[in-house]
């Protein structure tokens, strides 16, 4: 339904927005305004120490100058309670005693029938729960009570039985007025195509009601209670209310617990939801028997940014995962992914919940892999890559899956990360194969005059640390490196400025040349990542893997040390792209700063032997130059730190701060 803008004015002027904002945050008594219309907060969308979050009556708006979040009162509905538009202005509406117009006659019509085919759906349940507490429920209560179900969780749930009747739930609702086209409409009874009288889908299963975003009962999930009974789970057939491949199982509960814990759990079956909701976990939700579709990974973005999909342990539920993985990457766009939990041997949420309690589940949430993780493990678990074609097989299958992504700088990101993890793999396979210099069935290397010395851990301190030079200016040029393999949308955006860029460490500039030939090659093409892996010396490989390596909290890869982070331990906090970019291009400037002032020393070097008016032109010329570009880049830190000090939100730091912290390489960070 489309919305006039004078109707959501005469809802905004009704209702003042900080009376919506004020029952999620706390207003700051000090900086808060009342009688202005001026209320200040703690961002509800970020955590933050001191107030950010401002809220304007006068102008109804908020905005947060911390995150950037901002809006109306319909969009912090949205945003706070995972409302639809619609279903925003609606609420809103009816607490201002705003009418809202009354749709078209065709769309009146058809919502009057989902809402009497819903009236059905309710009438049905009721029965079913009516049916569960009678003598013929027997079978069914000592079913949810070997589940260990409470009656807190079956009253919520309103768990049902339906008798083993052909057509029990048929009788019922004829005495009661409804017509049998509207029960078979509605999906609850099966009319045969031989003429023969409907009956009763569901028969001697324990009912589970499922629910529309509205919380109205749209259909039914039965579990058949005999042993010999087929199919085990039974779902109503797709109808006017009910679309498998849309509808999540506990979404209207969940909606707002996943807000405020930032967090949705997808599981498999309804009752897995049930058995984790009772333990605690309220941001939990489950697909209907269905492969994953693109409408419900959609869906599930409304909840959470990173939603966990937690599978079973064993080859099934790592089968589904990898399905999965083709329904969620067309629909990837910057910010929104997902994340896998496996859980261990086999078991599934309810069985783990009872073995090990809400902290053992929440342990293996913890341990959930990125979706680029679980990709890299499904492809290359099966690959085999000991001759080029089979290199080049493994690698078109990346490519193929990457085309698939529609947002650009997604496809962008996953076709630098996969390359640099594939020239990796190639790399380290090359080495395995060629065992040059290495003593047979074992791992280090001979050296001269030293007999044989072990081979450094990959990644570890003593393997990047061999060999490379104190230069001035190592730190900075170590962090550009870094920060193009982590971040190499950075590298992509800003190539012809970093090739350009001077580096006074010889590593360091043979890395970035590897880098830039990696993003693209000179006639435009995309460099493979065999071509990338045998251009990459042992120097440049142990490069790379202290690069690649990642250890920052719930990370699924790396150790306890990562290069990166350990120089700039601001990572750690997640900052926001925009200012890693700008942290990048000050690091940049810093180098280009330091190559002006290398030009104008050789300059007045050259001056002193034949000065002339030409020659002490250009000398104050580029002193000019180079005194705005000083000017510029003191400005530019001193706002990166500031920035620094806000992102630096956790009271409880133990490691020092940016300031505090000398390079591990012997320089320091400018902020």
């Amino acid at each position: 339904m489309r919305f006039d803008n004078r109707l959501l004015d005469e809802i905004r002027a009704r209702i003042n927005l900080s009376d919506i904002v004020g029952r999620k945050v706390s207003w700051d008594r000090r900086k808060t305004q009342p009688g202005k219309g001026d209320f200040w907060a703690c961002c509800p969308f970020h955590q933050e120490k001191s107030p950010s979050f401002h809220v304007e009556d006068r102008r109804n708006r908020y905005h947060c100058f911390g995150c950037g979040a901002s809006g109306d009162h319909f969009r912090f509905l949205m945003e706070t309670e995972g409302l639809s538009f619609p279903e925003a202005v609606e609420r809103l509406a009816d607490q201002a005693g705003v009418a809202l117009p009354a749709p078209d006659p065709q769309a009146a019509r058809r919502e009057k029938q989902r809402a009497s085919l819903a009236d059905v759906c309710e009438m049905a349940a009721k029965f079913f729960q009516m049916e569960y507490g009678g003598p013929r429920g027997t079978a069914a209560r000592a079913y949810a009570q070997k589940r260990g179900l409470s009656a807190e969780t079956l009253s919520e749930f309103r768990f049902g039985f339906a008798p083993e009747s052909r057509d029990a739930l048929k009788q019922h609702l004829i005495a009661r007025d409804v017509p049998e086209s509207m029960m078979i409409e509605a999906g609850l009874l099966i009319k045969p195509e031989d003429g023969r009288p409907a009956y009763d889908r569901f028969r001697g299963r324990l009912m589970i009601p499922i629910h529309d975003d509205r919380g109205r009962v749209v259909a039914f999930g039965g579990r058949t209670l005999s042993p010999e009974g087929q199919p085990k789970y039974l779902n109503s057939p797709e109808t006017p209310l009910f679309h498998k491949g849309i509808m999540l199982f506990n979404a209207h509960r969940a909606r707002e617990p996943a807000y405020k814990a930032g967090q949705a759990v997808v599981v498999e079956g309804y009752l897995d939801a049930i058995a984790l909701w009772q333990a605690g976990v309220r941001h939990v939700v489950a697909t209907l028997g269905t492969a994953f579709t693109e409408d419900q990974v959609t869906r599930l973005w409304k909840f959470a940014a990173e939603p966990v999909v937690c599978f079973d342990g064993d080859a099934a539920g790592v089968s589904a995962a990898h399905r999965a993985i083709d329904r969620i990457f067309p629909v990837l766009h910057s910010g929104y992914s997902f994340q896998f939990s496996f859980l261990p041997d086999g078991m599934d949420p309810d069985d783990l919940i009872k073995q090990r309690g809400l902290a053992g589940f929440e342990a293996e949430v913890e341990k959930a892999q990125p979706l680029i993780d679980v990709v890299w493990d499904r492809e290359t678990s099966v690959s085999r890559i000991d001759t080029p074609e089979r290199k080049a097989a493994l690698e078109k299958r990346f490519e193929d899956l990457v085309e698939t992504i529609r947002d650009p700088r997604v496809k962008r990101r996953y076709q630098m990360d996969l390359k640099f993890k594939l020239s990796n793999l190639f790399y380290e396979q090359s080495r395995q194969r060629g065992g040059e210099g290495r003593r047979p069935g074992g791992k280090g290397n001979f050296q001269p005059g030293g007999g044989f010395q072990p081979a450094p851990e990959p990644g570890s301190l003593l393997a990047v640390r061999t060999g490379l030079p104190e230069t001035p200016h190592y730190g900075m040029e170590r962090l550009i490196c870094g920060l193009c393999v982590h971040y190499p949308q950075l590298l992509d955006r800003h190539l012809e400025r970093l090739v350009a860029v001077r580096f006074s460490d010889s590593l360091h500039g043979r890395f970035r040349d590897a880098l830039c030939r990696f993003a693209q090659r000179v006639d435009g093409s995309r460099a493979a990542a065999t071509d990338v892996a045998a251009g990459l010396d042992d120097s440049l490989q142990a490069l790379m893997r202290e690069m690649m390596e990642d250890a920052r909290p719930g990370s699924a890869r790396g150790g306890s040390f990562s290069a990166l982070t350990q120089r700039f331990p601001l990572l750690r906090s997640a900052p926001p792209e925009d200012f890693l970019e700008a942290v990048f291009m000050h690091f940049l400037d810093m180098l280009e700063l330091n190559t002006l002032e290398a030009e104008l020393e050789a300059e007045m070097t050259a001056a002193e032997q034949d000065l002339n008016e030409e020659s002490w032109m250009r000398v104050q010329a580029m002193s000019k130059d180079l005194n705005r570009r000083r000017e510029e880049c003191m400005r530019d830190e001193a706002e990166l730190a500031e920035r620094a000090k806000k992102i630096r939100t956790a009271p409880q730091r133990t490691e020092p701060s940016l300031a505090e912290l000398p390079d591990a390489g012997g320089a320091e960070v400018p902020f």
